[in-house]
């Protein structure tokens, strides 16, 4: 039996306050729940990224790499290192565009992609 759609993907996270808030104004993205402290999660299209605590996330969970895209990388760059992110490094991709990639206050890494324009 194939898999169906993609559910979610979920970063594990210590402080839910702190990182709710981070990820909200960061990246824009809007919140679809929060379970007090065990889980927080926000719409992105289609799809669901979470926040889980240690405890709500799977036995030796560590991290994730989630992929957002946007249209202009400089601009949440800068948002997102306001916030307390730190942006590590930046990789053009030619013809599919780029990528820049991320640490989260919890140092958890994320990354933005940008299609190249046509």
């Amino acid at each position: 039996m194939p898999l169906g759609a993609l559910r979610s993907v979920y970063t594990v996270a210590n402080d839910m306050d702190l990182m709710q808030a981070f990820y909200a104004e960061a990246l824009e993205l809007p919140l679809a729940f929060r379970d007090r402290d065990n889980w927080c999660q926000f719409k992105v299209g289609q799809f669901a990224f979470a926040l889980s605590s240690p405890s709500e996330a799977a036995t030796g969970a560590r991290g994730s790499v989630v992929v957002f895209g946007a249209t202009d990388v400089a601009q949440l760059a800068q948002r997102i290192e306001r916030l307390g992110g730190l942006h590590l490094s930046s990789r053009d991709m030619g013809s599919h565009g780029s990528v820049a990639t991320f640490a989260d206050p919890e140092n958890n890494l994320f990354q933005i992609h940008a299609r190249q324009s046509t």
